[in-house]
């Protein structure tokens, strides 16, 4: 879009917020660059240019607006409904892959060369991988700095920065502040409840409805491993350098959002992923308007719009919680669970002195376990073996950065992994915002309720108009009929 420039003038001239992260305002006069809803003063046309990342902003000389944070807005939404190389390469250096492993890293996990994914990442983004990590750093450690009392150097090396002159220069350079003046500027600002708990504002979107998002969560949650407590859904974290754990509450325009983690390098990555649990890239108003056309959708999108699709923080978790699920109710799939969890995950403390308990079990340690040690039917233990060792050997890839199309071909090869299980994961794990699940009886009963095409076969057909949010059309047709998963938790 930021090549558009007389449709980039007109958001930023009406402050449009929804395009917050599909690009940047830079002012050539000040040296600045804000995001669409800055409410200062819009500039000139004249001394406006416009930048389709926060990393090509920054490399062009440009520093981050003290007054409306462009580096805090929500993400573009294109990294969540694509799966082509940019994509992919964007999800992963929100998971921290590039602070991890390097360029080298990013590229063996694409299966492409340094040189093709710069290239690309160039033309699209007008800014290579090790920019756009840098952005990244840059916005992790103001983070840190200013909702912890961590020392600047502890805070340099969580952030990502291979040294202390680096971080100075780049927080100096981007926030035109140096790190003890951020400190100082939040000073006000309220501190984290717990010691070791850091707290920040999630943004999103509008609008946004938490109903099915904390009532699918905390319907399906797996004792031990998820709660709900004093309004916030909690759940445990299994992150590349530690675990944490996370509370989530819902507020009218952001998630409040507190972490607690044994690493605090895992931050970026942690932020990351709670964004994609709870979907908060999306863009609601792109979807609404598809689904609304559709008459028998019309009258649920206008009742709660801006519904999201429940994902997961961690998805081969997701993949055998999926396998558990197959043809038994919500509260089975969760006892079910649950004894796994008991028997095989891994112990965690809750600093907060809450419910959570346990990690749940890696797919390592559950292909290594011997058969009989699983509790559950012969049939569904084959599958969920065949399933974990196929992640534990790589053969099966579900990661941020997965191709969505062949991770739902192998998951298909799977004996005992129908169409509903690769939906579903396809949906939740993978965040595919096309998948579908037609064969699912409460998109069936849902479509029914509605007037559409109960059988699968038909549904399928009349949901080609939905394409490609039909995901977002499973949440829409959940909700037609009650169910727990629709509404928000009592505390």
């Amino acid at each position: 879009m930021y090549t558009d420039f007389d449709r980039c003038v007109r958001a930023v001239r009406s402050k449009d917020a929804r395009f917050d992260g599909w690009f940047y305002t830079a002012v050539l006069t000040t040296r600045i660059y804000c995001r669409p809803s800055c409410p200062a003063v819009p500039p000139k046309d004249r001394n406006m240019t416009f930048y389709p990342s926060a990393a090509a902003a920054q490399q062009a000389g440009f520093r981050a607006c003290k007054r409306c944070r462009p580096d805090a807005s929500p993400g573009s939404p294109q990294w969540n409904e694509r799966a082509d190389l940019v994509a992919r390469a964007m999800r992963l250096i929100g998971d921290g892959t590039v602070d991890r492993e390097g360029v080298t890293g990013l590229a063996a996990r694409l299966g492409y060369s340094t040189r093709q994914i710069e290239r690309q990442l160039l033309a699209e983004l007008g800014a290579g991988p090790l920019a756009l990590a840098r952005a990244q750093r840059a916005q992790t450690a103001r983070v840190l700095v200013e909702t912890s009392e961590l020392p600047m150097t502890d805070v340099a090396f969580a952030a990502g920065f291979s040294s202390i002159r680096t971080f100075n220069e780049t927080v100096r350079e981007v926030f035109a502040l140096t790190p003890s003046e951020l400190r100082d500027r939040a000073a006000r600002a309220p501190r984290s409840a717990a010691p070791g708990t850091l707290t920040l504002r999630l943004p999103f979107r509008r609008p946004l409805c938490p109903d099915n998002l904390f009532g699918h969560l905390v319907a399906t949650a797996v004792p031990g491993v998820e709660e709900w407590r004093d309004g916030a859904y909690r759940r445990t974290l299994r992150l590349p350098y530690g675990r944490g754990t996370v509370a989530l509450s819902p507020r009218a325009d952001h998630i409040d959002c507190r972490l607690a983690l044994s690493d605090l390098r895992d931050l970026a990555g942690a932020i990351n992923r709670c964004r994609g649990l709870l979907d908060l890239d999306a863009d609601p108003e792109a979807v609404d308007e598809l689904l609304a056309a559709d008459e028998a959708l019309a009258p649920l999108v206008a009742e709660a719009p801006g519904r999201r699709v429940p994902r997961t923080v961690d998805p081969e978790e997701f993949a055998v919680r999926a396998v558990l699920g197959q043809q038994v109710s919500t509260a089975a799939a969760r006892t079910l669970a649950a004894r796994l969890v008991t028997a095989h995950g891994e112990p965690v403390d809750d600093p907060l002195g809450g419910g959570l308990t346990h990690l749940f079990p890696s797919p390592e340690a559950l292909s290594a376990l011997a058969p009989e040690s699983l509790a559950m039917p012969t049939g569904r233990r084959t599958t969920v073996l065949r399933l974990v060792r196929a992640l534990a050997d790589g053969e099966l890839s579900l990661g941020v950065g997965s191709d969505w199309a062949r991770a739902e071909a192998r998951l298909a090869e799977l004996p005992g992994v129908g169409p509903w299980t690769t939906g579903i994961i396809a949906m939740r794990a993978l965040g595919d915002p096309d998948a579908f699940v037609p064969t699912d009886l409460g998109v069936r009963y849902g479509a029914a309720a509605r007037g559409l095409p109960a059988t699968p076969a038909a549904l399928t057909r009349h949901a080609a108009a939905w394409r490609p949010w039909r995901a977002y059309a499973v949440q829409y047709l959940w909700a037609a009929q009650p169910h727990p998963i629709n509404d928000m938790p009592e505390d």
